[in-house]
């Protein structure tokens, strides 16, 4: 999936595969595609050096400064939160919002938190060691957001985070015979001393639930993050 950035971004809005995502049965479907512009300024702080590997081209790429062996921390979201972190020791650990009325579970594997909200609503943490650079780990993880489904919406907006190249997805998917869902994402890149990390709030709820808005979610709003 490629993504254009000039005054405005032209994404991609409508998508189609051939997987039915519930049943595993391919269903060749007509593709439709569109365009949707979103208006966006990405601008690196000024103190930030020049790099010649960072990808313009991608919505929330900055130069990050080398990590180094001291820790770093960001920032917690607010009052009302939970720890979310993976077993290996050198992952940063993540501070989430926790919403009114949600409960969590502990993950495993890569999947640091499981949330559960009402009417439907759920969100995960996930903290992943990656070997791509934050452009090329961000165009991954949108590509494998809409590839299991018949029929997709997906749009890019920059949300750099305490430093970190960062973005936000905003979408829809569905696949027959399952009903379609609307979901968001606050995905991050961040090095550390011994790697780099994709750490991705997803948050998902039945189409058309009440009260869900994945870009006003708190637990899109931002997270706290501590490297080791």
């Amino acid at each position: 999936m490629k993504y254009a950035v000039g005054q405005a971004i032209a994404l991609t809005c409508l998508l189609t595969a051939c997987v039915d995502n519930s049943e595993g049965v391919p269903i060749a479907e007509e593709a439709v595609v569109s365009d949707t512009t979103i208006s966006a300024t990405s601008t690196p702080p000024s103190t930030a050096p020049s790099d010649p590997q960072v990808d313009t081209a991608q919505p929330g790429i900055v130069s990050t400064p080398q990590p180094s062996a001291a820790r770093r921390a960001c920032s917690l979201p607010g009052p009302a939160h939970v720890l979310a972190a993976v077993p290996d020791p050198a992952a940063p650990r993540i501070t989430v919002a926790l919403p009114a009325g949600w409960s969590t579970a502990a993950g495993q594997g890569d999947v640091a938190l499981r949330l559960a909200g009402p009417d439907g609503m759920w969100a995960t943490v996930t903290i992943a060691e990656t070997t791509l650079p934050p452009a090329e780990a961000f165009e991954r993880y949108a590509d494998d957001a809409v590839a299991a489904a018949d029929i997709s919406t997906l749009s890019v907006l920059p949300a750099e985070l305490c430093g970190y190249s960062g973005q936000k997805l905003l979408g829809s998917w569905a696949g027959s015979p399952g009903p379609a869902v609307q979901f968001g994402d606050r995905i991050a890149h961040i090095p550390t001393s011994t790697g780099d990390y994709l750490v991705a709030v997803h948050v998902e709820a039945p189409a058309q639930t009440a009260g869900f808005d994945p870009l006003a979610s708190p637990l899109l709003g931002g997270f706290g993050i501590v490297v080791p």
